[in-house]
């Protein structure tokens, strides 16, 4: 009776968790997980969009317009702190516009290959690129993705030439590397793990600082390019006027409640990521410090969407 006395106080229409992404990326297979859940617990209908378009800044500015009643969610990524750089004529600021409501997961990302790719770890990538350089294709979801910042921060600390190739989301780029389309791919762990399983995909190394407990035998590239560390998160956030009452006794409460749920959670880890559970207001810290640290990075390399 005290959820659905709860649940009243809650919007009297269904929720939408908006997703700036095609379907078939990190961000399409985590939303779902979560929202049946958290629609239960809202006591109202949670629909899934997604609204793909300018690296997620669509759906992020529709979000930073709607009407501020709690009703309209946005899902929320590193993604969303790199384009803050990225793009220089954005009408809005992600870290002031957006309110945070709930991180969910923070996860690496993992260097992987076409099998039929010759190089088997990464010092033999590195030397394969420098003995062909420009000739290796590095697929991405698109300019301004993890998979495309994370392959130039690896450009940027080898002295490696790679052509990046990207394209209109992480679930398209991963077909055409499955393909063999092209060659190389710094993909989110999440997307690319069952295809590592079933050995259609080569991992070289993950991309944090530590080894993934979903693959103990795959090397980190910081093993091999000392200081290398890049690792993705995910959350919810919400139009930045929408009353802090509204959001901390609904949605943010909620989803705190879902994300200790065993099959939740067990999920989560399959795909590689752990549960990144805080407050608003820490998150706010994190979103800022994150896009900070990241700000410097892209200046450096001068990617630049387009």
């Amino acid at each position: 009776m005290l959820r659905l006395a709860r649940a009243q106080t809650y919007a009297a229409r269904p929720v939408h968790l908006i997703v700036g992404w095609p379907p078939g990326g990190a961000a399409d297979l985590l939303a779902p997980l979560i929202g049946q859940p958290l629609s239960q617990r809202l006591g109202q209908p949670l629909i899934i969009e997604n609204r793909p378009g300018a690296g997620s800044n669509i759906a992020t500015e529709a979000v930073v317009r709607a009407v501020p009643n709690g009703s309209t969610l946005l899902h929320v990524s590193s993604v969303n702190a790199f384009n803050a750089t990225l793009y220089d004529n954005l009408g809005f600021n992600f870290v002031r516009d957006i309110a945070p409501v709930a991180s969910l997961c923070r996860g690496p990302g993992v260097l992987v290959v076409h099998p039929s790719f010759p190089a088997k770890s990464v010092p033999e990538l590195i030397t394969y690129a420098k003995a062909n350089p420009g000739k290796i294709n590095m697929a991405s979801g698109r300019v301004g993705s993890p998979q495309h910042v994370y392959g130039e921060v690896f450009k940027m600390m080898t002295g490696v030439e790679m052509l990046h190739v990207p394209y209109r989301g992480g679930g398209p780029a991963l077909t055409d590397l499955l393909a063999g389309q092209v060659s190389i791919m710094f993909d989110t762990l999440a997307t690319s793990i069952e295809h590592i399983r079933a050995g259609k995909l080569r991992a070289l190394a993950v991309t944090s600082a530590a080894r993934s407990d979903v693959l103990p035998d795959t090397p980190t590239v910081g093993d091999f390019v000392p200081g290398y560390e890049a690792s993705s998160w995910q959350g919810v956030g919400g139009p930045r006027s929408t009353p802090l009452r509204r959001l901390s006794r609904s949605s943010t409460g909620e989803i705190m409640l879902c994300l200790p749920i065993p099959r939740v959670r067990g999920r989560i880890a399959d795909f590689g990521y752990t549960v990144f559970a805080s407050s608003p207001a820490d998150f706010r810290v994190f979103i800022a410090a994150y896009t900070q640290k990241w700000a410097e990075v892209i200046k450096f390399s001068g990617a630049k969407a387009y």
